[in-house]
């Protein structure tokens, strides 16, 4: 018998007393990791108005409801909030004066639903999740999504503020368009919820970038660019130029190197790097553009990061609600 063969039935004639003495015992014996506690309920959110959010999602998280509920309860804070500039009501219109709106949502079973060019309806999140739950269709989009919205019940308003109004007639001045970073860009909140029975649902609403071609659609309400859940792994969303994101389906692909073994974090970095490269190769100047991630996985582990500096997220979890800044991948 061999030195390897003999040390080996030395350890496991010790760990099977262990374990009848004391099953902890055996666990260091071997040296195997106890099981790491999952991390919930949590939800996360973009921007720093997504503390506000993450209050009303939790409210329903801390009473043992749906991710799905929590989500939608939560990004409805902005929506609804005439002093942000960038959601919902309050949101400053398109270069024809028209506040258009884009949001989508999905469930732990991949259950979608969205909506995209949505005028005079104060919450899109909530009629796409109407699409979602009582269509057999994924996406509607401007006059349809309306017509839709109203035979749901949903109220028509104008959604135009005096306030997006005076600044839209004095961008008429000059007309000229130009993305300010991390001003007119972050103009998305993206949510991702974990609740307690362990089931991922997210959710992303905007009322894109302000003076757009009418007629554009950014990332945030196509599933895959702007948001992305897998139950069986974890959800991303993100924010910023919505073109970038589209280019590289980014959230799905934050999703999918989850899946390969990478952390939240890595994988959030890994996206932003590859739209870099793609910002690179098309010889476009990366100090002009913004994009963040942000991902949770099953295990309620969280990875924030963005192209520049200037990204924040909230984060609430039995610890309490916290603002956190992104890390960032080009020092300008």
């Amino acid at each position: 018998m061999n030195n390897n063969r003999r040390s080996f039935l030395k350890k496991l004639g010790v760990a099977t007393a262990a374990i009848a003495i004391n099953p902890l015992e055996a666990k260091n014996i071997f040296d195997i990791p106890a099981p790491k506690k999952v991390n919930k309920p949590i939800v996360i959110s973009t921007w720093d108005f997504g503390l506000k959010a993450n209050e009303a999602a939790w409210e329903v998280l801390k009473n043992k409801g749906k991710a799905l509920d929590a989500v939608e309860a939560g990004v409805k804070i902005p929506e609804g909030d005439p002093t942000e500039r960038s959601v919902g009501y309050g949101g400053r219109p398109d270069r024809d004066g028209k506040v258009t709106l884009d949001a989508c949502i999905m469930d732990e079973n991949a259950n979608i639903g969205s909506v995209a060019g949505l005028e005079y309806i104060k919450h899109p999140i909530s009629v796409a999740r109407a699409v979602m739950e009582k269509t057999p269709h994924v996406m509607l989009v401007g006059d349809g999504a309306l017509e839709f919205a109203l035979s749901q019940g949903f109220q028509k308003e104008n959604l135009l503020t005096p306030e997006s109004e005076k600044e839209w007639k004095e961008w008429l001045k000059e007309s000229k368009y130009k993305p300010i970073v991390n001003i007119e860009n972050h103009d998305t909140i993206g949510m991702l919820a974990l609740d307690e029975y362990g089931n991922l649902s997210g959710a992303c609403t905007t009322s894109g970038m302000a003076y757009k071609l009418h007629g554009r659609v950014g990332d945030s309400p196509i599933i895959g660019a702007g948001l992305y859940v897998d139950n069986e792994v974890g959800g991303a969303t993100s924010t910023g130029h919505g073109e970038e994101v589209i280019r590289t389906v980014g959230s799905h692909l934050v999703v999918e190197l989850m899946r390969q073994g990478r952390t939240p974090q890595q994988a959030c970095e890994e996206a932003v790097r590859r739209i870099v490269k793609f910002i690179h190769n098309r010889k476009k100047d990366v100090k002009d553009i913004q994009v963040g991630f942000l991902a949770l996985s099953k295990k309620g582990e969280v990875g924030a990061y963005c192209i520049q500096s200037g990204f924040s997220y909230a984060v609430y979890d039995k610890t309490g609600n916290h603002l956190h800044k992104s890390n960032f991948e080009v020092k300008l």
